[in-house]
């Protein structure tokens, strides 16, 4: 934000004191909590606050996008940037399967799981095809992953190097991690693709409640039981569906 103001033409006033700046296009941006600004006015918006800004505009190929908009009952200015789905290229990783999370919810995943991810270190101990690894890696968040099944530790690592990011993937089993992680994510597949007992499962998590001072748990069971069994609290959760599969995910503290 480079400035505000309790009113519009106090904004304005503002805005004509910055420093010219050529090749600039101003944006208006709607306010998801506030009512919607028609076309006519919305455009409105634009132009006055483009003929206050000193410097030539250029609509067709701006060098700089500047934002403007009201929101809690105040306007603001700004460097605008637009957000790019970058979740949306992901899709085409060289290894994937079915049951994988989708790239869009492997996003809003580790979001949850880090939501300020400066200074994290995470861990995807069931880390399956790479979908989360390759997610948080793309957001530049320090992440290890592992999984005890060695015939996907090769697609999994390809996944990793065909977007050009780095990461270090393990043959390990989640009841084997030693250090010490801020968050853990874990996908719990296995009941779908192989069997384990409820005992299995329990000592999973118990690993991960030592290792993890928090867990987001993507499960197609009621885990509630053993989560609580482990040491852990739901403090929050929703449901998410891929096909015929109802996911929950389940953020423990």
């Amino acid at each position: 934000m480079i400035c505000e103001g309790n009113e519009f033409e106090e904004l304005l006033e503002e805005i004509k004191e910055l420093e010219a700046l050529d090749g600039f296009k101003v944006v208006f941006v709607q306010n998801l909590d506030a009512e919607r600004v028609g076309f006519k006015k919305l455009r409105k918006i634009e132009k006055e606050v483009g003929m206050h800004l000193r410097g030539e505009a250029e609509l067709v190929d701006p060098d700089i996008w500047f934002g403007v908009m009201k929101t809690n009952e105040r306007w603001v200015f700004g460097k605008y940037v637009r957000n790019e789905a970058v979740w949306l290229h992901h899709v085409k990783k060289p290894h994937s399967y079915s049951t994988a999370l989708s790239t869009r919810v492997a996003r809003a995943v580790v979001n949850i799981a880090a939501p300020n991810p400066e200074g994290i270190k995470m861990i995807d101990p069931c880390c399956g095809i790479g979908t989360v690894l390759v997610e948080a890696l793309s957001m530049g968040i320090d992440i290890v992953g592992s999984d005890r099944n060695p015939l996907i530790l090769d697609g999994v690592k390809e996944n990793i190097a065909h977007f050009g990011y780095k990461g270090d993937v393990s043959l390990k089993d989640i009841n084997d991690v030693t250090d010490n992680y801020d968050v853990a994510v874990i996908d719990l597949p296995y009941n779908l693709c192989s069997v384990i007992t409820n005992d299995e499962q329990l000592d999973m998590l118990r690993s991960a409640r030592r290792f993890a001072e928090k867990v987001v748990i993507v499960t197609l069971e009621d885990v509630d039981a053993n989560i609580e069994k482990a040491g852990f609290e739901i403090v929050d959760r929703c449901e998410v569906s891929k096909g015929r599969f109802v996911r929950q995910v389940l953020v423990c503290e």
